[in-house]
């Protein structure tokens, strides 16, 4: 048990959720992350959906590493993922389907997320099943809550609700307030985002 979760391992799963965050450092996943983050509900899903694939994808890969051949390693990678998204997608359609209506095409493009190849192709098949379980988990995680910081940031100023649910009162509509429609356009998200990578490069990597 104690080497499951020895420091290597620790420091596997910690790294991408600060130090090199898949995408505040490395900004991967960012198309997804512009077009799911309009409010908390489908940021959530996707983040959650991204994890899920990422991490089964890893230990999918690292186990069957030493039997691939090199040349086509690229094309079992993609059919190990888009399996994976296959069953994802299924799943969502059936037990939170107005989500998946909403999530739309980029459940699918899931495929081609920068990250689940990049953990696939650098870590995955280069290490055994338990570190590759961990950095999937979190790398997706690493990823999911930027999503959510985004989309919660945009309901709440945009729509004046989180997950649906009616935040600013009423009475501050009646004396004037009025939602900023701008939150709701697809060109905040990448603004938020650029602003939320500049203030975590200004406070991590601050010059000596």
């Amino acid at each position: 048990m104690s080497k499951l979760f020895s420091k290597e391992n620790q420091d596997v799963f910690m790294t991408p959720l600060n130090g090199n965050n898949p995408v505040l450092v490395q900004v991967l996943g960012i198309c997804s992350a512009l077009a799911v983050t309009s409010q908390l509900k489908p940021a959530i899903v996707m983040g959650l959906a991204v994890t899920v694939i990422t991490a089964f994808a890893n230990v999918i890969i690292s186990l069957i590493r030493k039997t691939i051949p090199s040349r086509i390693r690229i094309i079992v990678q993609l059919v190990v993922v888009a399996a994976l998204v296959t069953i994802v997608n299924q799943v969502l359609k059936a037990f939170v389907y107005d989500v998946s209506v909403e999530l739309s095409v980029y459940v699918g493009l899931i495929i081609t997320n920068c990250i689940l190849m990049g953990r696939l192709e650098a870590f995955a098949s280069i290490n055994s099943p338990w570190p590759s379980f961990l950095d999937g988990i979190g790398n997706g995680l690493g990823y999911a809550y930027i999503l959510v910081a985004v989309g919660a940031v945009r309901e709440f100023f945009g729509r004046g609700s989180l997950l649906g649910f009616q935040i600013i009162p009423e009475s501050f509509y009646d004396l004037g307030y009025i939602n900023n429609g701008m939150m709701t356009m697809p060109a905040m998200a990448l603004i938020l985002c650029g602003v939320v990578i500049w203030i975590h490069r200004a406070y991590f990597y601050k010059e000596a």
